[in-house]
């Protein structure tokens, strides 16, 4: 990387909109120079459905960020989300092109060629081929062969696909906001770059990243992917559930939610002898502080919690304890589940997920970076943040915008030199 090179990544989720801009010193160091987080429109579930309100909500965080770091985006990574996100595992095989020569970077390309060949519909595109290990000459288990000596050279890739449609919206909300998509990736993987560490990929661990409206999963066995998948449901069914519950908006809802997540404040007190002590937290939820507009006066936290939060996220862990033994690698994991998203901060997400998943679990939060890192230390900023992280590595090779994406940019761009060629003299 060139040195102060700045990476954009944009997270286009179900409920929010977040950008973040770095500049990259090397691939170690990230300094956060700007970010923003706004409400997001024109979304469902990760996918477009009113592309003006989109471009509207991407505008907006894209100003915030931009006045924030004193940069103009011109170019941004950005992601990918929604239930028609899928993944397989393929193998391809090729001869060494040199027998008696070492295993190049050409060869490389080939076998992953060979391994990207699998049978998809017309309506679907291929948004990573990403090597999970290699084979050569019988000998398995390779994460780089460049250099070796072989006759025959395997490899066994997870490829991510995703609807052709849902992509081809995507690049067309960017190019209208005069950004030049350097690559799609899917919003569970980035996440993986920012909360993960070497150690838990090696030794097998699960992210669950628990968004608005959809929770993404992405099994690691080994250091590479091995299985991901979307379930639509997130965050924004909870709300639901309280904004039923108490028959109350779901703008109240959303609030008495953040309130029930943030830690107590426990007053301490002296006692008769002049000690401090603890004093008992009320478990009534304070809500005149909360700026509602109903007319709710008292709120039970324990009534809340364990009747209306607590079966809904036992729900969705019950989804993603299936789908993990659907996957086929159940038991492969000693390093547990790490849950990252906006929904991460929810009430007593954490011990669920230990007791109803049956292993070990953390909330993860960004990792190794520098600047403005306030801004961005928290579960919500994940995607976007790997999203700077991915693209501080990024090959072209590993991700192909869709050919469609590519060709609307362009004559979007072409369009505006046509507008401006006009207006002038």
């Amino acid at each position: 990387m060139t040195k102060d090179k700045v990476i954009v990544g944009i997270d286009i989720g179900s409920t929010k909109i977040s950008t973040v801009i770095a500049s990259v010193e090397d691939e170690e160091k990230l300094n956060i120079i700007g970010g923003a987080s706004v409400p997001a429109k024109g979304l469902r579930k990760g996918q477009v459905v009113d592309i003006d309100e989109c471009v509207a909500s991407i505008t907006q965080s894209l100003e915030s960020s931009e006045r924030m770091a004193g940069y103009s985006i011109g170019a941004a990574f950005v992601s990918v989300d929604g239930t028609h996100i899928e993944s397989q595992n393929s193998k391809g095989v090729v001869a060494v092109s040199n027998p008696n020569a070492e295993i190049s970077i050409d060869d490389v390309d080939r076998v992953i060629e060979a391994a990207r060949a699998v049978s998809l519909p017309s309506s679907r595109e291929i948004i990573h081929v990403i090597p999970r290990y290699f084979v050569v000459d019988s000998q398995s288990g390779i994460k780089d062969p460049i250099g070796m000596n072989g006759v025959r050279l395997e490899v066994e890739t997870n490829i991510v696909t995703g609807a052709a449609t849902a992509l081809r919206n995507i690049a067309k909300c960017a190019s209208q906001v005069g950004v030049d998509v350097e690559a799609m990736v899917f919003a569970g993987l980035a996440s993986t770059y920012s909360v993960l560490t070497d150690t838990e990929k090696e030794l097998g661990v699960i992210l669950v990243d628990f968004g608005g409206g959809t929770t993404d999963i992405c099994i690691f066995i080994d250091g590479a992917p091995a299985h991901c998948a979307v379930l639509p449901i997130g965050a924004r069914n909870v709300t639901n559930d309280l904004a039923i519950g108490l028959r109350i908006s779901l703008e109240s809802a959303e609030k008495i939610k953040l309130a029930l997540s943030k830690p107590p404040k426990i007053a301490v007190e002296p006692n008769e002898k002049g000690e401090p002590q603890d004093k008992k937290e009320s478990d009534d939820l304070d809500i005149a502080s909360l700026s509602i507009d109903e007319d709710l006066k008292s709120v039970s936290k324990k009534t809340l919690t364990d009747g209306i939060i607590k079966p809904r996220l036992k729900e969705i862990l019950t989804m993603v304890k299936l789908e993990i033994q659907n996957s086929g690698f159940a038991g492969l994991m000693p390093s547990g589940v790490v849950i990252t998203g906006g929904g991460a901060a929810t009430s007593g997400i954490l011990e669920l997920a230990k007791s109803e998943l049956g292993m070990p679990a953390r909330i993860g939060f960004p990792q190794n970076i520098s600047g403005l890192v306030d801004e961005v230390s928290s579960p919500q900023f994940a995607t976007s943040v790997g999203l700077i992280m991915y693209g501080a590595g990024f090959q072209q090779e590993d991700v192909r915008l869709p050919l469609v994406g590519r060709i609307e940019i362009k004559s979007v761009f072409n369009k505006g030199i046509n507008i401006i060629k006009n207006l002038l003299p």
